[in-house]
């Protein structure tokens, strides 16, 4: 009993350095766990000696990572681990894994970024609002009010996409809009509607704003569309491309680039489409706009869970959940689809953050 509650306590921090080769070029892997079981975990890959490294949080700190691990962002030598259920981000040194700090305050942070050295916003599911933070002094300075005060719990916030000085926001959970922040004012300045359940957005070279949307699910209270791929001029605000996909079913997730941002990579049919034939990672280039009728690499007999693109290689690296109770498998690949290596992480890899 003694022992489990000096490795809760994040108040009293070991220091257990890892006997590891230095990294200078890696990916980290942010591994959900389970909902309620405190069983999420940070894996950490070393890209030139294709070694990975598992629960190297808690074998440095001592500390289990906590419930539910969302996301992770990078910012020099600092990484911040949203950590949803358990309300707060972790604060490490990403080279050696060190505990630096927490924040808190916070109700279900999605996803942190950082605006300059001074500000960060925090995204969050339940809150309506958007935390603005200091990530050096890691407190809590004010927020940005987002409630729509409609029926349904409008506005959840997820990713973030800086451009110029406005910060994009998608809000997907029972919702159709890209939210417009001045990240100068914080204030929400507009918002652009979408197809319904917009989970993730990239940059095009053009400097051009893709959101893809689910769609949402069958017998949604919300209601369902066909998910659908758009493109958005981040100056005017304007709608200027929306592709629909096929069939009703189709759940694309993960929307990302490549390093010269000219080619689109998503998942498609990981929400158990039933043309499992059709499921895989897409790739379509940014002046096509028609979707593939065929993916890239086919997810087969494998639950393709997360996807991210390495911005310095273009190589792909696409996370396998197998039942979602054991322990999953990252796969990475060339950008032309073939395999280079895959490796064993910890349970539900949902995030990679490139070193």
């Amino acid at each position: 009993m003694l022992l489990m509650t000096s490795c809760m306590d994040d108040s009293v921090i070991e220091n257990n350095p890892l006997d590891i080769a230095d990294s200078q070029k890696g990916v980290f892997i942010v591994n959900e766990g389970n909902f309620m079981y405190s069983n999420a975990s940070l894996s950490y890959y070393d890209i030139q000696t294709k070694t990975v490294y598992n629960n190297v949080f808690f074998a440095v700190n001592n500390l289990p990572l906590g419930d539910v691990a969302q996301s992770m962002t990078i910012s020099d030598s600092t990484g911040y681990i949203t950590i949803g259920n358990s309300g707060k981000i972790y604060v490490i040194n990403i080279n050696d894994y060190s505990y630096k700090g927490k924040i808190t305050g916070l109700t279900s942070p999605r996803y942190l970024s950082v605006i300059n050295p001074s500000k960060a916003y925090i995204t969050d599911l339940y809150a309506k609002a958007i935390s603005v933070i200091d990530p050096v002094g890691l407190n809590k300075m004010h927020e940005i009010d987002v409630n729509s005060h409609s029926e349904y719990y409008q506005h959840s916030t997820e990713q973030m996409v800086l451009i110029d000085n406005e910060v994009f926001v998608s809000c997907w959970s029972y919702d159709n809009k890209i939210l417009v922040i001045d990240a100068i004012s914080d204030q929400l300045t507009d918002s652009i509607v979408v197809s319904k359940q917009p989970n993730s957005m990239v940059v095009d070279k053009y400097n051009r704003l893709w959101v893809l949307s689910d769609g949402g699910f069958e017998g949604s209270s919300y209601g369902q569309d066909t998910a659908s791929l758009s493109c958005i001029d981040a100056e005017s605000h304007e709608l200027l491309i929306e592709l629909k996909f096929d069939q009703l079913e189709y759940s694309p997730t993960d929307l990302c680039t490549n390093g010269t941002k000219d080619s689109l990579y998503f998942i498609l049919g990981n929400w158990g489409s039933t043309d499992i034939q059709n499921a895989g990672i897409y790739k379509m280039g940014i002046e096509e706009y028609t979707i593939p009728s065929a993916p890239l690499i086919q997810q087969g007999d494998k639950y393709f869970y997360a996807l991210k693109i390495d911005p310095s290689s273009s190589e792909i690296y696409v996370s396998d959940a197998k039942d979602r109770l054991q322990a999953g498998t990252v796969l990475r690949y060339s950008g032309g689809g073939n395999l280079v290596d895959s490796f064993e992480t910890g349970i539900l890899p949902g995030d990679f953050c490139f070193k």
